[in-house]
Formats: structure tokens, C-alpha cells, sequence
């Protein structure tokens, strides 16, 4: 509070913490200040697209990549927020509120706990009834979604939908149709794109470990810390775009009679989306041509784009051991090799 009101007595925003009475007054009044001040300290600002193109009194189940584990769905919400939309509920993992002033805010942000290490029958039971939640949440509650489009953050660059996202989302469609109940969801998938991830070195420990089939053990605080890097660290320029409502398009799966191939097909839509309006910033092509030892994309970027890449790289990880290199490069290089995939 006293970073986003640095010139204001503590009396005065304690006051009117004390008199905000309602979700809607503490997301307007408090939330929207802050972010609106994160972005002013930590980035060269927002830009958006597409969300001109959403009506106003209609509840939407957004799914978009996901990158920051705080900032993704709060920035997307102050975007709606700023365009007069209905925002959503949030699905945040459980383990990301161990301390409970976090358990607290979450809740009075309108998110809802994932549930994670569960059985596998709990898990069923978990999934059934989050399912559940979210159907009434768009068809009942009015209210508006936001799901990432894989469980937990896409660490190396690679936006990719987990299928099981949607077989968890169509258990309350029973034996009913399923194209029918996905369009009563309003899917539309978002793309949100930060020119630099100010996590992206606290990745690469995990990404390592994973090349190297070893179990990643977290530190402890190591997501806590994560949030406040993701909030604090310089991001430069980010960009989010809304892209086009899902309903049309899954009339062309209509006669696809496979369940499981409707949600396969499902998923490429919504990839193709998330992909092809990832909005490309200088360090993509510089990582590309880096990675890929060619000059490919020299004309996306200057001199000074590329030293200051460098710089950053040298800084942020130790760029003599060679599988370092490659994981950090990757992470920034795979929005295009992804583009390049859907164009071909």
C-alpha cells in the first residue's frame, strides 16, 4: 500500500481500505491502483487489442498463456476493468498460498483454489466439481472466467494447451453435446506477451532439471519470491490481445462425432489463436538468430536491442555453461519457432 500511495499518509489509505465494503469497490478503489502503479515502476506500458470487440454484458471463460504467476490474470482483469467488461474468476493453484494473508487476498480477488497432489480419485472429485463451479460461474452467476491454458506456468517459452484443461471443463456436459456446451462457455483465448520476463533466470534452475530427468525441489519462498520479481522486475513493454469468440468456428467440429477428437481439435483452436497473436518484441528475434546462429530476423532488431539482450543474458545467467545458454535463448526464441510451426 505504501508503494502505490507513496505520498499519502497511512491514515488516509488505511481509511479507506477500512470503509471498501464490496469485491467490485476493493478491485476498483485498491487493486487497479496498484497495477496501475506496478506498471508505471516496472514496465513502458500496456498495450491491448481485441477487446474492443467483446460485449459488455457477456460473460466470457477467457484461457491464455500464462507466464507470471500474479501478473497474467491482473493485468488481463485491469484491462477489462479499463474497458467497462465483466471481470472473472481466477483459478490459482493452492500451493501458491502457503502464507494466508495470500490465501486471504486471493478469495477477495474472486479466485478459486486448484487443488493440486491430490489421489487420483480425489482428483477426480476435485475436477468434477470445478467444472461444475465454472459452468455456473458463466451460465448462472453472469460472471466471467480465467483459466491458463496448462496447469502451472509455461516456464520455456512454449504456449502450448494441455487437452486436459478441456476434458476437465466438459465434465458437466455429461453425455450431452459437447460442441453445444462449449459454445455456452464463450471460450476466447488471450494472449498476453511481456518483452522481457523479469522471472526468466529463476527458470532456468528447473528447466535444467528437467533436461537432465532430475527432480526439482522448490526453495522454500521460492514462489512468493517469484511473485514479487514478477511484480517489481522490469518488463518493459507487454501487450495483451483478445481474440476472437470460439463459438463460430466450433460449428467445424460439429461433425467430428469423437469426443476426445473434439477436444484435440479444440485445442489446436485455441493454440492457433494464443500463437498467432503472441505479439513479438526485439529479444524473441534476437534469441532466435542467437540460438540458431543465423541472421534471420537482423531486420526486427538494432544494435542496441541486441547488446542490451546480451547484457541482460550475462548478467542473469552464466552464459559459458552451454545448457544455460540454450534453455534461456529457448525461452525467448520459442514464440517464433512456434509461429513458424502454424505458418508451415
Amino acid at each position: 500500500m505504501r508503494f502505490t500511495f507513496p505520498n499519502v499518509a497511512d491514515e488516509i489509505w488505511q481509511n479507506q481500505l477500512a470503509n471498501t465494503n464490496s469485491t467490485q469497490a476493493f478491485q476498483g478503489q485498491i487493486v487497479a491502483k496498484i497495477l496501475t502503479r506496478v506498471l508505471a515502476e516496472s514496465s513502458e506500458g500496456l498495450t491491448t487489442s481485441g477487446f474492443d470487440k467483446l460485449d459488455k454484458n457477456t460473460p466470457y471463460l477467457f484461457i491464455s498463456n500464462h507466464r507470471d504467476i500474479l501478473l497474467d490474470t491482473s493485468l488481463i482483469n485491469l484491462t477489462l476493468f479499463n474497458e467497462g467488461l465483466i471481470l472473472t474468476a481466477s483459478a490459482i493453484g493452492d500451493n501458491l498460498l502457503q502464507k494466508p494473508f495470500l490465501h486471504t487476498l486471493s478469495k477477495i480477488n474472486r479466485n478459486f483454489l486448484v487443488q493440486r497432489d491430490l489421489s487420483p480419485r480425489e482428483l477426480l472429485q476435485s475436477s468434477k466439481l470445478m467444472s461444475e463451479y465454472i459452468y455456473q460461474l458463466i451460465t448462472h452467476d453472469k460472471r466471467s472466467v480465467w483459466l491458463a491454458q496448462r496447469e502451472g506456468r509455461t516456464k520455456d517459452g512454449n504456449d502450448a494447451t494441455n487437452p486436459g484443461i478441456l476434458k476437465m471443463l466438459s465434465m458437466t456436459a455429461g453425455k450431452g453435446d459437447l460442441i453445444a456446451y462449449f459454445k455456452r462457455l464463450n471460450i476466447v483465448p488471450i494472449s498476453i506477451s511481456y518483452e522481457y520476463d523479469p522471472t526468466d533466470a529463476l527458470k532456468i534452475p528447473e528447466l535444467l532439471a528437467n533436461l537432465n530427468d532430475e527432480k526439482y525441489v522448490k526453495n522454500e519462498n521460492e514462489d512468493f519470491n517469484t511473485i514479487l520479481k514478477g511484480l517489481t522486475g522490469q518488463k518493459k513493454r507487454i501487450h495483451i490481445h483478445a481474440g476472437e469468440q470460439l463459438n463460430e468456428q466450433l460449428n467445424s467440429l460439429a461433425d467430428i462425432t469423437n469426443a476426445n477428437q473434439q477436444i484435440k481439435s479444440l485445442t489446436q483452436l485455441i493454440d492457433q489463436q494464443i500463437i498467432n497473436n503472441y505479439k513479438l518484441f526485439p529479444p524473441n528475434y534476437v534469441a532466435f538468430d542467437a540460438l540458431f546462429k543465423t541472421n534471420k530476423y537482423a531486420a526486427h532488431y538494432t544494435l542496441e536491442e541486441k547488446n542490451a539482450f546480451v547484457t541482460r543474458l550475462e548478467k542473469k545467467i552464466d552464459a559459458q555453461n552451454p545448457q544455460s545458454l540454450e534453455r534461456f535463448l529457448t525461452m525467448y526464441a520459442h514464440p517464433i519457432l512456434n509461429k513458424e510451426m502454424i505458418k508451415n
